[in-house]
């Protein structure tokens, strides 16, 4: 009989229609109630077998992680939490799994630290479970969220020459003999010998090659892995992550804005709308997490709760300006309460006060826009004032900026001083500084880290829990 999904037997009428289930065991308890869960939902099916008789050989080896696959009659259940069970009529063992040595022992919770030691059988955790198809909604609901506004989906290159924001850290991509690297005249590395003929790395963003199809499209979206090799072993950062980066021409920073609000408050509202049953434990576990910390430390909104505050309020837009009035004005600042204090314009501002803008002063979310140039990235539009960019950045409760983007700068002789002032590398920026030459126009961009938004959209407090394999410095291994 054809295998029926538990996420769809759980929300049958049960008329002892006949049903087969595979999947992992969960429990196996007075070698009759047999826990089943197949991924579908974090949701299990109990199948309970007349141990009387079914042989003993066999009830042995439904252990704790083995694949089983059991057929019989679906039945109003019962017993309490759930409301339906399947009555087994046949058993078959499709995968042992020794109990000894399973290393997901239900005796002992296993802490997250463990499981990243065996990020290959994490994913049969109800956390694990939840997390990655909670995943998947958002990656579906990105994609739909574009397509149904006519943009189109554009694979930018991995492999790339240029350094999209100047920050160096990035991964060498060569087939040279690492222990016999050719030299030129000057004794350096002669890349002219390598694959591509030059220096290549594997990108830290698809944004400078999206806008070469923003001005030809229209509007345009990249959804792709990215890679920093920076040292950083922080709860926040990745090696290899993915970025959501639109772009889009002939608009300008306040359409830049609004499809920001708009892209968020659809990711949020679609989580609540398709991963009630995840987010139900997520938010369940968040709470027990929270339980342990310090007072001052806990989140004053629930996983759902913060959840819904965004997709409820209208975001708060205000100048880099106007913030820095604020925050120089506030009581942390005043009392010496933040780490880092704001004394002067031009800093850039730390997630402790992007987090006292959203949480406490304006309690929504912000957008904060118009930044000083020189903390901003060389793309970005100048502003007549000769101070500021056009730059914005999504402030969300709990993690700060969730959003970066600007209106990118069209016009040619101002990119070009802009590029020479900072020291970057005209000649491999050509291609470019092209697009401002041969019908240039007025466009806009954002990039998401598809990781920050589901440390937000889960409640998980560490990166390295929202991606199935999480690369890290000193951490390659599956």
């Amino acid at each position: 009989m054809k295998r029926t999904k538990i996420k769809e037997l759980l929300s049958t009428t049960p008329t002892g229609q006949p049903v087969t289930v595979q999947g992992w065991v969960r429990t196996f308890r007075n070698n009759q109630f047999i826990s089943i869960n197949d991924g579908s939902t974090i949701q299990n099916i109990q199948a309970v077998i007349d141990f009387t008789a079914t042989d003993e050989a066999l009830l042995k080896r439904i252990t704790t992680g083995a694949c089983i696959s059991v057929s019989g009659d679906l039945i109003a259940s019962l017993g309490k939490g759930q409301a339906v069970e399947v009555k087994v009529k046949e058993l078959t063992i499709l995968g042992d799994c020794d109990a000894e040595a399973y290393p997901l022992q239900l005796k002992n919770r296993p802490s997250l630290e463990y499981l990243r030691e065996i990020a290959h059988l994490r994913s049969r955790t109800n956390t694990f479970g939840a997390v990655m198809r909670v995943r998947h909604a958002m990656a579906y609901a990105i994609h739909k969220f574009f397509n149904d506004r006519g943009f189109t989906y554009v694979h930018t290159p991995v492999i790339t020459g240029s350094d999209a924001e100047g920050a160096g850290a990035m991964f060498k991509v060569t087939t040279l003999d690492l222990n016999k690297l050719p030299k030129n005249e000057a004794g350096h590395i002669d890349y002219k010998e390598d694959f591509f003929g030059r220096e290549t790395n594997l990108t830290v963003s698809g944004q400078l090659e999206g806008e070469t199809y923003a001005l030809a499209l229209g509007d345009i979206y990249t959804f792709g892995p990215t890679f920093r090799a920076e040292n950083s072993n922080t709860t926040r950062h990745l090696a290899e992550f993915w970025m959501i980066e639109p772009e889009m021409a002939f608009y300008e920073l306040a359409d830049n804005m609004e499809l920001a609000e708009a892209f968020l408050k659809f990711l949020c509202k679609y989580a609540l709308d398709n991963c009630a049953d995840d987010l139900e434990f997520l938010n369940k576990r968040a709470q027990e997490e929270d339980a342990g910390k310090p007072q001052e430390q806990r989140s004053e909104l629930g996983l759902i709760d913060r959840l819904k505050f965004i997709v409820e309020n209208d975001f708060q837009r205000l100048s880099y300006t106007e913030a820095i009035d604020i925050l120089k004005n506030s009581n942390p600042n005043k009392k010496k309460k933040f780490q880092y204090l704001i004394e002067n314009w031009g800093v850039d501002l730390q997630s402790e006060h992007e987090r006292y803008l959203v949480e406490k002063h304006f309690k929504k979310p912000v957008i904060l826009y118009n930044y000083p140039a020189e903390i901003k990235a060389f793309y970005m539009r100048q502003n007549e004032d000769g101070k500021t960019v056009a730059a914005m950045d999504v402030l969300f409760p709990g993690i700060g900026e969730i959003i970066g983007g600007s209106q990118r700068e069209e016009r040619y002789d101002r990119l070009v001083k802009r590029v020479n002032e900072l020291g970057l590398p005209e000649k491999e920026l050509w291609w470019y500084l092209d697009l401002r030459k041969f019908g240039s126009a007025p466009h806009s961009g954002f990039g998401l880290g598809f990781e920050r938004l589901m440390l937000f959209v889960t409640g998980m407090t560490n990166i390295r829990d929202v991606i199935p394999f999480p690369r890290f410095p000193g951490s390659a291994e599956f």
